[in-house]
């Protein structure tokens, strides 16, 4: 694979998120994925079923495609942005706006799947844990 493709499953993988689209297919069978707050999942049984619950919680997110930081390294793929949606609750997040949004995620990708990847972001998209962090609350 060249660099190009292999970054260009990596969008394809956020515009799936973005519209519905089936994010699935894009995984290897014994793909790796882990999410904070989750922790490491394995095999696409347990990523569907993660992906199943974090749309119960999320009504909609849109990555912004245009502002994207790529870093590639073989078959490492570095993707660096920012996103704004709506909560299941209804509550708005924005990156720049809402300490929500900021996101990073490596990818490794071999023939055309994705074989690991690991997202980082703080998923409390509608600040609600002002318990543990009182600078939510301002």
């Amino acid at each position: 694979m060249t660099d190009e493709q292999r970054v260009s499953v990596a969008k394809e993988f956020l515009l799936r998120l973005d519209t519905g689209g089936d994010t699935l297919e894009l995984f290897d069978d014994d793909a790796l994925y882990y999410f904070p707050k989750r922790g490491l999942m394995r095999g696409k049984t347990e990523i569907k079923k993660f992906f199943e619950q974090l749309s119960t919680m999320i009504e909609s997110i849109e990555h912004h495609a245009m502002f994207y930081n790529v870093v590639v390294q073989g078959d490492l793929v570095v993707l660096e942005g920012t996103s704004h949606g709506t909560t299941s609750d209804g509550v708005e997040w924005r990156a720049g706006i809402t300490h929500a949004g900021n996101w990073c995620d490596v990818f490794e990708i071999r023939d055309f799947k994705i074989h690991r990847l690991s997202t980082y972001l703080d998923p409390d998209y509608a600040s609600a844990d002002t318990a543990r962090y009182p600078w939510l609350n301002s």
